[in-house]
């Protein structure tokens, strides 16, 4: 088993691992970091199962749908809909619909596990390459750069996949050009974060191990590359 396939077992039913994925786990660091945010990630859904709901507000849900005559049976789904949403309001605000690029931007980094232990495509000419399909000029050194790679993106189109080292650790870029987010998104998920920030030809996206990370890393982004106009 590699690495990819222990993620998509593990993301796929995390309480349950095969041997082989067990075996796997002991013997990758990487992997057994993994599983443990996934672990994490889990248990605060089921916290946020259990956080109580006002008393009463169920029914104070059914007497207003009932005032205003809709069907019993879309009453009853109204009320559930709510109490439930009440119960995971904290969970949702980390991955809402407005950040779907940059939950693709997470899945396409656990996608790509090579992508932090390989040596890949690193000469000057292909990290400039990357940079011009958005626009963008490097002013200065970003860090030292270990993997670039041009891959099909889960929203459809490609973008240039940039790993480089930061005194933050191993650090995500992805260069997506000709697509636009409208505005900036932000995501966290299974230990990874994300932020997606549009610029004049496309957007990129940052994913770190942690959102103050993230946010540093964007911040020295901006004022190293310049993205066009």
């Amino acid at each position: 088993m590699n690495c990819l396939e222990f993620h998509r077992q593990k993301l796929g039913d995390p309480r349950r691992l095969s041997a082989e994925a067990q075996t796997h786990a002991q013997g990758c660091a990487d992997c057994l970091a993994f599983a443990r945010s996934v672990d994490d990630a889990e248990a605060q859904l089921e916290q946020g199962l259990a956080t109580p709901v006002p008393e009463g507000l169920a029914d104070r849900v059914l007497l207003r749908v009932h005032a205003s005559g809709r069907p019993a049976w879309r009453a009853w789904a109204l009320a559930a809909g709510v109490v439930i949403g009440v119960a995971l309001t904290f969970v949702l605000l980390q991955t809402t619909p407005s950040g779907e690029y940059a939950r693709l931007a997470i899945e396409h980094v656990v996608d790509e596990p090579e992508s932090f232990r390989m040596l890949y495509n690193t000469e000057p000419a292909v990290i400039g390459e990357a940079m011009r399909s958005v626009g963008a000029t490097l002013k200065e050194p970003i860090g030292r750069v270990r993997y670039v790679r041009l891959c099909p993106l889960e929203q459809g189109g490609t973008g240039w996949h940039i790993v480089f080292e930061t005194p933050e650790g191993l650090v995500t870029l992805i260069l997506v050009p000709g697509k636009h987010p409208g505005s900036m998104q932000v995501a966290s998920a299974s230990g990874w974060s994300a932020l997606i920030r549009p610029i004049p030809h496309g957007y990129y996206a940052v994913v770190t191990a942690s959102s103050k990370a993230t946010s540093r890393v964007d911040r020295d982004i901006r004022q190293r590359i310049d993205m066009g106009a």
